[in-house]
């Protein structure tokens, strides 16, 4: 189930990704690498006071339980728990949904096993909700999402 869960959630960060650079929502360089904060600013009102209560509890999640970032202290590996500083909460949902992609990637919470799967789980389908969210809210990264050509 959660296997599952895990390549719904990658296929569909990656194809996000894709919509935000074929919209414009990317960095001025030479390099393809989508802007979130940018993206961010476009759709604070989906974070501003939602009306859906699925997303509206998504978000709480994000805000009360937010994913850890892995780091080396030491030579060893750890999960820095400092609060994020960004006042901007579309920006910091946006910021903590990458370290959720980051996390699951580069191996923070799965070696072969998961690492606490309920919440790895908790996580994704949270992300997952809001991702959807802000991309039916936005009018370019919707068409782009449903293959319409920008």
């Amino acid at each position: 189930m959660i296997d599952n869960l895990c390549y719904e959630f990658f296929r569909e960060f990656a194809r996000y990704e894709y919509c935000l650079k074929a919209t414009g929502f990317r960095f001025n360089t030479r390099d393809a690498k989508a802007n979130w904060d940018m993206y961010a600013m476009a759709v604070t009102h989906v974070f501003e006071s939602p009306e859906d209560p699925e997303l509206k509890a998504a978000i709480e999640y994000f805000l009360n339980f937010p994913p850890k970032k892995q780091v080396v202290n030491d030579g060893v590996l750890a999960w820095d728990q400092t609060p994020m500083e960004e006042k901007i909460i579309a920006k910091k949902i946006l910021i903590l949904i990458r370290r959720v992609r980051n996390n699951l990637f580069h191996g923070g919470k799965f070696n072969g096993e998961w690492f606490e799967p309920e919440r790895s789980e908790a996580l994704m389908r949270n992300a997952l909700i809001i991702l959807r969210a802000c991309g039916e809210s936005h009018h370019e990264v919707s068409k782009a999402y449903g293959g319409i050509a920008c």
